[in-house]
């Protein structure tokens, strides 16, 4: 299974697809009381969220009435907008939201706290161009003195003071035989590899579960046997049909003269179909429902009653599962199945003492009796959503290749060969209260057991999250930077 990184300036964010949805406040709440730290509840997070983000018109200038809540945005650098392409499959999802409003209901905006419903999808698109953490927050600041950016280049071990388990510095290189350069802090060290490099790095340091170290003759520092454990990420997988009486993107894509034409008007003049995200305008969160047996059995791993148990997105073209090829003719949709609250645990460990080896990930998708039960009653959920009369006549026929999904068994063996990641890992250095023995970070996001190194990155996060991490992270950089700079007075 491919597992992307985001190894370029702005990282992950300049590679996403664009989401930018903060999920429900019962995310941050248990955030709260897992660190044992209120500041990082809903209530408190809220300003933060008004700091890094400002939602913008799109370039057409598509009125937002009815589709946002300008009360939850702020005035933030990262920019937002809905999208200025809306599609027939849009409107269809939105006529269901009226016509089975208890089952599938309206939300304004998905952004507020409120976290199930389905409702139009923000992206982080602003003057019809991507807005990332390198175009809102590092590019603007790079006349800076005191900022200095390395391209190409990669940290490979942390710097040990005096055989202490304090760590002073960093040390980076280009590639396997480049001759290391070692940078000091004068403070400490933020380390912001994502929840894939950043376990990697510490244990390449000596800083993590002491068995897999000595095995790859690594000197433990701190034994931390949670670094590079309790990752947690969320499958993904895909149904796509044929669509009768309405356009949607697979001709435009499949017509060399039609795209070039597209891409033609947007270097022109940044409009048209390239100047918002044309792929994913609604989106919907749900719930199983409190009676579910699911839950009775199983109980419920979701951040709290206001939070989803999983996801449908709606795209106007086909996405592919492993070993599907895309079809070169007709109008196809296609629908997301996310589930939003895995049970199961993975892990990062390290293939080599190598920063340069990739470190070996083991997702474990699929691995809980709760994550395909709920899996299976998302798809159900689905076909339930596509019986309403918004989609009579629309929809040509069964889902490729979900023919004989009738059965739990056959839904079940469709789900595991078409999984693959959403690239939403989380957990690998994950937050905790200082007076527990567990985790990797304590509340002001410091390691602990050692001084002087701090992560602010997704892996600090102890479950996957219920809307999507940027929108996340980007609040909880806001937060953190208070935090260092209340450390040091500044």
């Amino acid at each position: 299974m491919a597992y992307p990184r985001g190894f370029v300036v702005g990282g992950s964010s300049a590679l996403n697809n664009l989401v930018y949805l903060r999920g429900p406040s019962d995310d941050f709440n248990r955030l709260a009381s897992v660190s044992g730290d209120i500041g990082w509840s809903w209530n408190y997070m809220f300003d933060y969220a008004l700091k890094s983000e400002s939602h913008v018109a799109a370039w057409d200038n598509t009125s937002t009435v009815g589709k946002i809540n300008p009360y939850v945005h702020g005035d933030g650098p990262i920019l937002t907008s809905i999208t200025g392409n809306i599609s027939d499959i849009d409107l269809r999802v939105m006529q269901t939201t009226q016509q089975s409003p208890t089952k599938f209901p309206f939300n304004l905006d998905l952004n507020s706290g409120n976290g199930l419903g389905f409702g139009w999808m923000q992206s982080t698109v602003g003057n019809s161009v991507r807005s990332s953490g390198a175009t809102a927050y590092l590019t603007p600041s790079l006349s800076r003195p005191n900022l200095d950016l390395l391209v190409q280049t990669q940290a490979i071990n942390l710097v040990q003071a005096n055989k202490s388990s304090a760590f002073t510095g960093v040390q980076v290189a280009k590639n396997a035989s480049d001759t290391p350069i070692t940078l000091f802090a004068n403070k400490e060290v933020i380390l912001s590899a994502g929840t894939v490099g950043t376990p990697q790095l510490l244990m390449l340091s000596g800083i993590g579960p002491a068995p897999q170290l000595q095995k790859l003759g690594i000197k433990t520092i701190v034994n931390v046997s949670d670094v590079g454990q309790n990752l947690q990420d969320q499958p993904i997988f895909f149904f796509q049909n044929t669509v009768t009486g309405a356009q949607t993107l697979s001709p435009i894509l499949n017509d060399e003269t039609a795209l070039g034409g597209a891409i033609a008007q947007y270097a022109a003049s940044k409009t048209g179909l390239l100047a918002s995200d044309c792929l994913i305008n609604t989106i919907g969160f749900l719930r199983l429902p409190s009676s579910s047996s699911i839950l009775k059995q199983f109980g419920d791993p979701s951040a709290g009653p206001g939070s989803p148990h999983y996801q449908f997105s709606f795209l106007p073209i086909f996405i592919n599962n492993p070993n599907q090829v895309a079809p070169t003719d007709g109008n196809w949709m296609s629908v997301s199945v996310v589930l939003q609250t895995p049970t199961s645990r993975g892990s990062i460990t390290l293939a080599s003492a190598s920063a340069f080896d990739h470190p070996l990930i083991d997702p474990a998708f699929l691995s809980t009796p709760f994550d395909i039960a709920t899996s299976i009653q998302a798809v159900r959920s689905l076909n339930e959503f596509f019986s309403t009369p918004a989609w009579n006549g629309f929809i040509g026929g069964p889902p490729l290749n979900g023919v004989n999904l009738t059965s739990d068994s056959s839904i079940e063996s469709f789900i595991r060969a078409a999984t693959v990641t959403i690239k939403h890992p989380v957990g690998t250095a994950k937050i905790s209260k200082v007076t527990d023995r567990s985790g990797v970070v304590g509340p002001d996001l410091r390691v602990k057991n050692v001084s002087g190194l701090r992560i602010v990155d997704a892996s600090i996060l102890p479950f996957a999250v219920e809307g999507f991490p940027q929108a996340q992270l980007y609040m909880i950089a806001e937060r953190a930077a208070d935090l260092i700079k209340g450390t040091y007075g500044l």
